[in-house]
């Protein structure tokens, strides 16, 4: 295994533990017991590289990996013990999640062309990598999953898949694409946390009557 194949690696088992415990905050924000823990930090960390694997038709990361799996579980029955001394959980969990997110963009991104996908599916399977285990989290724990809100979310993720893949098109180092592609996913997402920034949502308007056409 090179050097680079070492980072890849570590990488995502970085990117599983901080998911992982996003999901497992999530979960005791909810009052769940520890299996449910359990399942929502795995739908969290497992969740977008499950949907992308399977749109790729690769076989499934973590299946591969059950220590994985146990990480995430075992975090979650940590997180369970000792949520109660975090006096913000959910900002604690929305910079866990922020993190998860600027991994696996550009993890996600590599992934599909390590499978010999194209720039544009690279781009977007880094950023269903990187939200799409979050949409599941807020799903089971009924909450407006934060793709759907007007916050800067998906967009961060798909700034950094994008400079990920640009780099790599010219020429860059993968470590400094990765790290690049990274750092701008999560510095647009840590942006929006901190300065509020939002996408403009609709606006209802009065409907148009048309005249009957007959």
């Amino acid at each position: 295994m090179s050097a680079f194949d070492d980072l890849l690696l570590a990488l995502t088992w970085a990117a599983v533990a901080v998911l992982a415990v996003a999901g497992a905050l999530s979960a005791s924000r909810k009052q769940l017991d520890p299996v449910g823990f359990m399942l929502v930090a795995c739908l969290c960390a497992f969740g977008g590289g499950t949907v992308r694997d399977v749109i790729l038709d690769q076989p499934v990361f973590w299946l591969a990996a059950p220590e994985m799996v146990a990480l995430a579980a075992g975090l979650a029955v940590v997180v369970f013990f000792t949520a109660h001394l975090l006096e913000r959980r959910f900002v604690v969990l929305l910079w866990a999640d922020a993190v998860g997110l600027g991994l696996f963009a550009v993890l996600g991104a590599e992934a599909a062309q390590r499978a010999g996908a194209a720039a544009w599916v690279a781009v977007l399977m880094g950023t269903i990598t990187a939200t799409f285990g979050g949409v599941l989290r807020d799903i089971v724990c009924a909450e407006v999953p934060l793709i759907l809100r007007r916050e800067i979310y998906a967009t961060a993720a798909a700034l950094g898949a994008v400079a990920f893949v640009l780099l790599g098109a010219l020429g860059a180092e993968r470590t400094i694409a990765i790290s690049a592609g990274g750092l701008i996913a999560f510095g647009v997402r840590a942006a929006a946390i901190l300065a509020g920034w939002s996408l403009p949502a609709y606006r209802a308007r009065p409907g148009r009557d048309y005249p009957d056409a007959r």
